[in-house]
């Protein structure tokens, strides 16, 4: 006799895991990664954009080349399965590092909860539609004090391909390779920068 508890476990561990693939994706630039997550006729809510999923990764990845690095961290995960359909809220709390034309950088934390509408197809999970609520947001001069530039024995965040994570997972089951980045001048990371 299946176990109707084990099955839900399994299911809103699957759709738990887009929400954390979903904000790697963005942190890494990585479009392979984030177009995985959503359904193709997905829809996405941010806010300032409103369009299919694949538009927003193609809007998003250019705004992200203009600032140094971002850290989404998420938490308070709640999902409900119905079904083949299950509902989320995940709160999230994310840092963006912009670098200002007078010099020195500025940390914008942004804070709120992601509603995503997940539903199984041909027995897989993604997410159907997102939508961004916002709570709070706060700007201050970054305070980042480490040497990107001479590292030395440290390893820091990059985005993809050169991020030390790629190589960490490489070779295991459901790794995804990421997609070629855009090779434009303004999407390349300036040297010893770590975005």
């Amino acid at each position: 006799m299946p176990d109707v508890r084990l099955d839900e476990l399994l299911d809103k561990q699957a759709c738990i895991e887009l929400v954390y693939t979903l904000a790697r994706g963005i942190d890494r630039c990585d479009a392979a990664l984030l177009r995985s997550v959503f359904h193709p006729d997905a829809t996405d809510d941010h806010g300032v954009f409103h369009g299919t999923a694949a538009d927003f990764v193609d809007w998003v990845l250019p705004l992200l080349a203009t600032m140094k690095r971002t850290q989404h961290f998420i938490g308070n995960v709640l999902v409900r399965v119905d079904g083949d359909r299950a509902a989320g809220e995940s709160y999230f709390i994310a840092h963006h590092t912009l670098p200002q034309a007078e010099g020195g950088d500025l940390t914008m934390t942004a804070a709120g909860r992601y509603l995503d509408r997940f539903e199984r197809r041909g027995g897989e999970w993604r997410i159907a539609h997102r939508r961004a609520v916002y709570d709070w947001q706060a700007r201050t001069p970054a305070t980042d004090g480490w040497n990107r530039a001479e590292p030395g024995a440290w390893a820091f965040g990059q985005r993809a391909p050169a991020d030390a994570s790629y190589a960490h997972f490489a070779g295991l089951a459901g790794y995804i390779p990421p997609a070629t980045l855009s090779t434009t001048p303004e999407h390349q990371p300036a040297a010893g920068d770590a975005r």
